[in-house]
């Protein structure tokens, strides 16, 4: 009987008050070591990504660099997210967790040592494998190791986590870029995110414990062919995907021209349309993060407790009406509110993977997980890719394509999407 668990008896007695802390945040040792490297691998690596954009115009790559690097992001998101996730089928989330940290070194080594604009592009491709192949590796742990009624806190406090670092990160590389100016500020955030990445590998030797011991028996074997495993996709399952398409490209078309609409770019050699300094521009992320932070514990407490569904579809819409609200945000103040919108889109985010997760197979999570995230990113690099043309065009264009594209996505969850209770039978067939 449940309640006999979680009331204490004369034969078991109270648990002290931090173990009943530890247990609410769902803070196992494994889930702890993860945590602590999430911060450690994402304080590198947003101390410079959300400039990069600004360091691809100043090495010369122009406007389409951008938009390409943006896409690359999203179709590396795309390609890497099933091989993550069977590696980690595979080799383990410890094992895997350091193959994609090294990875990520070799990244920042290129961007460090060679400054040229192809050489961001190319280690983008493995800085930024980081959190693409490493996603379904964490969610799969988080899977392991909490109970399904505890799943959806788990996944928040990954995202909780995440955003400190991402709130962090572009304040101190603002502040390096301000007082070294744009190319060293930025070659010094990767010398720093490369010192982080070698602590974390140590903190993930120490406290995340092998799951999948060399020669074990009886073992499931990770699903290599995606289309194989794409028929054990829920209905359920299919329909959130088709909403987060649209819905990402929403976010995406005007993604990597964020930075740029607030801290101008050049148009013959001048300066257009520079509301805010890159400084000022790490502080509206650290906003957006705060934001996105103080609504995440509350959110998955009483998503645990209920339908998952009207979560996600409010999320859905803060997604949707960030990019109107950018168009229209002509000061710092105006665009302080924006952020705050845009932290607000996190607030079912961690409740829409651990849907994910509760939906997968029990025995492919990290595969499904994966293969969820190859199908969406896949078709949503080409709205990343083609934000840069609508860009060209006008940044209203841009903005509004990006809105129209929102709008569709919410509607189709709201009419097509399944709460959990519902979605799980679908699960089971």
């Amino acid at each position: 009987m449940p309640a006999m668990d979680d009331a204490p008896t004369q034969d078991q007695p109270e648990k002290p008050v931090l173990r009943r802390m530890l247990d609410f945040f769902g803070l196992k040792r494994g889930i702890v070591g993860l945590l602590g490297m999430v911060i450690l691998v994402g304080m590198g690596e947003h101390m410079a990504e959300q400039f990069l954009p600004k360091y691809l115009l100043l090495l010369g790559g122009g406007f389409i660099s951008v938009g390409f690097l943006n896409g690359l992001d999203n179709l590396l998101g795309a390609l890497y997210s099933y091989p993550g996730g069977y590696l980690s089928d595979k080799l383990g989330t410890k094992r895997a967790l350091l193959v994609f940290n090294l990875m990520a070194m070799f990244g920042y080594a290129l961007v460090i040592f060679i400054q040229a604009w192809w050489a961001v592009i190319v280690g983008a491709i493995f800085f930024l494998s980081w959190t693409a192949i490493s996603l379904p590796a964490t969610m799969s742990l988080v899977a392991k190791v909490l109970p399904k009624n505890k799943r959806t806190m788990g996944v928040s406090m990954h995202s909780l986590v995440r955003r400190v670092p991402m709130a962090l990160g572009p304040v101190m590389g603002g502040g390096l870029i301000v007082a070294f100016g744009l190319q060293n500020g930025i070659r010094l955030a990767f010398a720093a995110a490369f010192l982080l990445a070698v602590i974390a590998i140590v903190l993930q030797h120490k406290m995340i414990s092998e799951d999948r011991p060399k020669g074990r028996i009886n073992a499931p074997k990770a699903e290599k062919n995606p289309a194989r495993l794409f028929r054990r996709m829920s209905p359920s399952l299919k329909n959130l995907l088709v909403a987060d398409i649209l819905v990402r490209f929403c976010e995406q078309i005007p993604y990597a021209f964020v930075v740029v609409w607030a801290t101008g770019w050049l148009v013959d050699g001048v300066a257009a349309h520079r509301v805010v300094n890159e400084l000022q521009f790490g502080f509206l992320r650290a906003i957006e993060m705060a934001t996105a932070i103080a609504v995440y514990i509350p959110v998955a407490y009483l998503a645990d407790k209920s339908g998952k569904k009207p979560f996600v579809v409010m999320t859905f819409g803060f997604f949707t009406l960030f990019p109107l609200l950018l168009l229209f945000s002509q000061s710092f103040e105006l665009l302080i509110f924006a952020f705050i919108l845009r932290g607000l889109k996190e607030f079912g985010e961690p409740t829409r993977k651990a849907l994910i997760m509760d939906l997968a197979p029990e025995d492919a999570k990290a595969g499904m997980f994966g293969l969820y995230y190859l199908i969406r990113d896949s078709i949503v690099s080409l709205a990343a890719f083609g934000g840069a043309f609508l860009w060209m065009v006008s940044p209203k264009v841009n903005f509004l394509t990006a809105f129209g594209c929102g709008i569709l996505g919410t509607i189709w969850f709201a009419f097509r999407g399944q709460d959990l209770a519902s979605g799980a039978v679908h699960a089971g067939r």
